[in-house]
C-alpha cells in the first residue's frame, strides 16, 4: 500500500515553495534578478498556446556551475539539459524540441512527466474493490502512460521558487474522477529542482478522494554525449538490481521475477549498454527491480566514455524501466535539428512496476483517501 510520508525537510521545502510561489504567481516576466546571496538563476517565458487559448511557459533553472535545466508545464516536460564534459564544454543531453507546437504534434513521451500510470496495464483493465475498470487502450489492447491523453499531454498550473543554493518549478494538476478511466478525484504536484551540487530533484505527490492506481514517473531520453550525436551503445551503465520483471510478447509481466544472473540483463557491474543489447530481442525495455528497499538509494550510474560526463540515479521506488530507445527510427527530428535514429536515447524511469493493478505479488501501487502518494528521484552529473 502506498502510503509514505513527507520527510520534514522536504515538507518545509514545500511550505517555503508554494509561500515564495504565491508571492509571485503573477509575473510573466523573468524572475532572474534575485537577492545579492542568491547564487541561482530562474527565468519564466512565454512557450506558445494550446488550443489557442492556454498559455504554456518554459522555465530555465540555470545553477552557479552553469548547468541549466529548461521545463514546461504542458506535460511537465523537461525540455534541455545542459551540462558540463570533461573539458568544461557545455552540451544539451536530453532528447526533444525548441518549440511547442513540435511537442503537441506528438512524441514518445521525451521529458515528460507520464501518470497517472507509468508504463503497461494489460488490456487497460483491472479490478478494484469488487469493481472492474476499463481504462483507455492506446498500446495495442493496452494501457500506456496514463492513456490517449494522460499527463503528458496536460497544461498543468505552474509556479516558480528561488532559494541560496536552488531554484524549483512547483507543478500541479487536478485530474477528474473517471479521467482516461481511472477512479477518483487525484490532485499531483511534482516539483523539479536544480541545486548546486548539479542534481535534478524531481518530487511527486499525489491524494486522491477514492482508491485509485498511481504510478507517476519522468520520461527524459538522455545521450550524455549530446543530444542526436549518436547512439549510446558506448554509455558504461550500472544498475543496483539482482532481478527484472519478466514480460510477454506485449511487453506484459508475467508475475515471473528472474534473476539476472548469467543473463544481458545483469548489469550489477558497468557494462556498455551496446555490449550485449542484440542478445535481448527487441533491445531493452525491462523494469528492474531495485536493492534499495524501498528506501532513498543511488540505484544507478551511467558514463559516456568520451564526453566523461556520468549521471547517476537515486530514487526510493521499487522498480525502474531500462528503455534503450528501440522504436525511435530516424523520422524526428530534434531541437538541434538532428534526426534521432534508434538507439539515439535512454530512458530511466524510476516507478512500481509495471501492471501492478492486476499483479497482486507486486507491490502495491493503489492510493486510498487520506493516504499520501510521495517520493523522490535525483539525477545528479558530473564528470571524470
Amino acid at each position: 500500500m502506498i502510503k509514505r510520508l513527507l520527510p520534514l525537510s522536504i515538507a518545509a521545502f514545500f511550505f517555503v515553495a508554494i509561500v515564495s510561489c504565491n508571492q509571485n504567481q503573477t509575473s510573466e516576466k523573468s524572475t532572474e534578478q534575485l537577492p545579492k546571496e542568491f547564487n541561482m538563476n530562474i527565468k519564466k517565458e512565454r512557450f506558445g498556446l494550446v488550443n489557442d487559448s492556454i498559455q504554456v511557459y518554459l522555465f530555465t533553472l540555470k545553477n552557479k556551475n552553469g548547468v541549466e535545466i529548461r521545463i514546461t508545464n504542458y506535460g511537465g516536460i523537461v525540455t534541455a539539459i545542459i551540462v558540463p564534459d570533461k573539458n568544461g564544454e557545455f552540451d544539451d543531453i536530453a532528447l526533444g524540441f525548441n518549440n511547442l507546437e513540435s511537442y503537441i504534434a506528438g512524441h514518445p513521451y521525451f521529458g515528460a512527466i507520464v501518470g497517472r500510470c507509468a508504463n503497461r496495464i494489460a488490456e487497460g483493465k483491472f479490478t478494484l474493490n469488487g469493481k472492474t475498470y476499463q481504462l483507455a487502450a492506446n498500446n495495442g489492447p493496452n494501457h500506456l502512460h496514463g492513456g490517449i491523453e494522460g499527463f503528458d499531454k496536460k497544461v498543468w498550473e505552474a509556479d516558480d521558487a528561488a532559494g541560496p543554493d536552488s531554484v524549483s518549478v512547483i507543478l500541479t494538476y487536478h485530474s477528474p474522477d473517471g479521467e482516461e478511466g481511472y477512479p477518483g478525484n487525484l490532485d499531483t504536484r511534482v516539483i523539479y529542482t536544480l541545486n548546486n551540487d548539479n542534481e535534478l530533484i524531481i518530487n511527486y505527490e499525489a491524494r486522491t478522494d477514492q482508491s485509485t492506481p498511481i504510478n507517476v514517473t519522468h520520461h527524459s531520453y538522455f545521450n550524455l554525449a549530446g543530444e542526436g550525436k549518436g547512439d549510446i551503445y558506448s554509455h558504461l551503465l550500472t544498475i543496483d538490481a539482482d532481478r527484472y520483471t519478466v514480460v510477454n510478447e506485449n511487453l506484459i509481466p508475467t508475475g515471473e521475477l528472474r534473476p539476472v544472473d548469467n543473463t544481458p540483463m545483469d548489469f550489477r557491474e558497468a557494462h556498455t549498454i551496446g555490449e550485449r543489447i542484440n542478445l535481448v530481442k527487441g533491445g531493452y525495455d525491462h523494469n528492474y527491480v531495485l536493492n534499495n528497499n524501498g528506501k532513498m538509494a543511488r540505484v544507478a550510474v551511467v558514463e559516456e566514455p568520451k564526453s566523461g560526463r556520468i549521471m547517476e540515479v537515486f530514487t526510493s521506488e521499487p522498480g525502474m524501466q531500462f528503455y534503450s530507445g528501440n522504436f525511435l527510427d530516424g523520422s524526428i527530428v530534434g531541437k538541434s535539428s538532428y534526426k534521432y535514429y534508434q538507439r539515439y536515447g535512454f530512458c530511466l524511469e524510476t516507478q512500481h512496476f509495471p501492471d501492478s493493478p492486476n499483479q497482486p505479488s507486486f507491490p502495491s501501487a493503489i492510493l486510498n483517501p487520506g493516504e499520501v502518494y510521495s517520493y523522490t528521484t535525483i539525477y545528479k552529473f558530473s564528470v571524470k
